[in-house]
């Protein structure tokens, strides 16, 4: 199991957690000595691992990278030379910065110095007013040592709260929601092509980052870590990601989205927090794909429900990978249909959209198609697909929406239809593509199914056949009025003779007392057994 993360700071040395150049020019104590940035300003916020005071020209040999150097020069007056090599070494060293003390050696800051500061980018600071090197020293390391400790608490507490997640069987947002909270930030989980498969963090946060999200998906992961000593921009600043994967395999990213700690605490956090998601899909918390699937679900049924604006949820769908700039959305339902299944004809048919299984093994999907493509035809062809792996499945299909903000009454409109088609009898044939204007009058009776008086109506209607032998008259019933009284076509479907069927058909309308050669009278009973059925489904 291996995890990497990187950050869009301008990289510190791996000593832990740092102060910019920047920052250390802000204390107290520092300012008490008038500091003057003289060359190098635009790389302040370089990060200061450590504090070393030399005098020694060769300095450079004794720093490992990160040190602010203070000086008072007394070993370089009156020679430039000597003044650009020391420069020069700490510029090779990688130091943060070099601090000199104006004095007796160096009256006015030196311009030898200055220059090749700035030519190196090397920041470059000088103090008016004499200063105890030691008190910036002993404020710095203490500041330092500081956040190291708290850092390491950090992870500490991280690592712990994710395990205990982890071995109490947590749900993945539920690890998101506590990788969150200890960041401070959004936090945003993807596959590889860069699609959100989920999020945590402050609503209002979140979306603001999954709206700009293809910007930020181009510059997190198109964009190389900021070398030390380039200052960076402050445009990727406090943005850290970390690679998802174990056994030489890639399969998610991570990103943190506006840390506001320093970098290599957000380092830290980011590897910690990467490492728990790949524990949790190793012990049996899903692979990248069932994540997808929950992503694809949340937002389904969010669409569905209504309990969200459709606008609100816009910008979870494009971060998902859907297609919705000027698209005709086609909802759709699938009773009985596997998510994997109806995602891999999609696929095949080369057709974009969003899969989900919304619950009672109703799978659900929204095409999005350019507005010049056949949205009928392509159903119709997504259905036909569908049936040569499932012959009995059929689509459930809404009209074509042109608006996102259409999409969440199509998918009500379609679950209708699935509704209605769910109490047909599943002996006779169904077309693939079933619309609202299909289900006719059974759609309506399940529109009411819950309404007292229709189940009244339908208890006192078929009150002969709902117990004892019944039941099996029933079933014939309900097949001899769906196949329009066709009595051939009934018996052949309930395997019996002509005669045998013409005897049960005596019974049936001796137990109700109705005539079914009465329009009326059958239409009646008709209604009545599609209210029931409603009502049992």
């Amino acid at each position: 199991m291996t995890t990497t993360s990187e950050s869009w700071h301008p990289a510190a040395p791996s000593g832990g957690p740092a102060l910019s150049v920047r920052q250390v020019l802000t204390l107290e104590r520092v300012l008490a000595g008038e500091p003057e940035v003289v060359a190098g300003a635009a790389q302040l916020d370089r990060a200061v691992r450590w504090v070393h005071v030399a005098e020694a020209a060769d300095v450079g040999v004794m720093l490992s990278g990160g040190e602010m150097v203070l000086t008072t020069g007394v070993l370089l007056a009156g020679d430039e030379a000597k003044q650009a090599d020391y420069v020069r070494s700490l510029h090779q060293a990688d130091a943060a910065a070099v601090v000199l003390g104006l004095g007796r050696a160096f009256p006015a800051p030196p311009d030898t110095m200055c220059r090749t500061a700035e030519r190196y980018g090397l920041p470059m600071v000088v103090l008016h007013r004499p200063f105890p090197f030691a008190e910036l020293t002993e404020e710095v390391q203490s500041r330092l040592v500081r956040r190291k400790f708290a850092a390491v608490s950090l992870s500490d507490a991280v690592r712990t709260g994710l395990t205990a997640l982890i071995t109490a069987g947590a749900p993945l947002q539920r690890l998101l929601d506590e990788i969150a909270r200890h960041s401070g930030c959004p936090v945003v989980v993807t596959n590889l092509a860069h699609r959100v498969l989920a999020t945590a963090g402050e609503r209002s946060a979140v979306d603001d980052v999954l709206r700009d999200w293809e910007r930020i998906a181009r510059q997190a992961w198109g964009h190389h870590p900021v070398p030390s000593g380039t200052g960076g921009g402050s445009e990727g600043d406090g943005w850290v990601r970390a690679e998802l994967g174990g056994r030489g395999e890639r399969w998610g990213r991570l990103l943190l989205c506006g840390y506001r700690g320093d970098a290599a605490t957000g380092r830290l956090l980011a590897d910690r927090a990467a490492a728990a998601l790949v524990l949790h899909r190793m012990l049996g918390g899903g692979s990248t794909a069932s994540w997808e699937e929950q992503s694809a679900r949340g937002l389904l049924t969010d669409l569905a429900s209504g309990t969200v604006p459709a606008r609100h949820l816009l910008p979870r769908a494009r971060a998902a990978g859907l297609p919705v700039g000027r698209r005709t959305f086609v909802p759709l339902v699938v009773p009985g249909a596997e998510p994997a299944l109806v995602d891999r004809v999609l696929r095949t048919l080369g057709l974009a959209g969003l899969v989900a299984e919304l619950g009672d093994g109703v799978t659900a999907a929204v095409l999005s198609l350019a507005h010049d493509q056949d949205a009928g035809a392509l159903t119709a062809r997504f259905a036909a697909r569908l049936r040569t792996t499932e012959p009995d499945l059929s689509v459930a299909a809404a009209e074509p929406r042109d608006a996102w903000d259409d999409v969440p009454a199509g998918l009500r409109e379609a679950r209708h239809v699935a509704d209605a088609l769910a109490g047909a009898d599943a002996a006779l044939d169904r077309p693939p593509v079933v619309r609202l204007r299909d289900v006719h009058l059974r759609g309506l009776v399940r529109l009411l199914r819950d309404d007292p008086e229709v189940q009244s109506f339908a208890e006192r209607e078929l009150d002969g056949l709902l117990c004892g032998e019944g039941a099996e008259l029933l079933d014939v019933l309900r097949t001899y009025l769906a196949t329009g009284r066709n009595k051939s076509r009934t018996a052949q479907l309930h395997h019996v003779s002509r005669p045998a069927l013409y005897r049960r058909l005596e019974a049936i309308q001796t137990r109700l007392g109705i005539d079914l050669d009465d329009f009326e009278q059958a239409a009646s009973v008709h209604i009545a057994l599609l209210a029931h059925d409603a009502q049992r489904h």
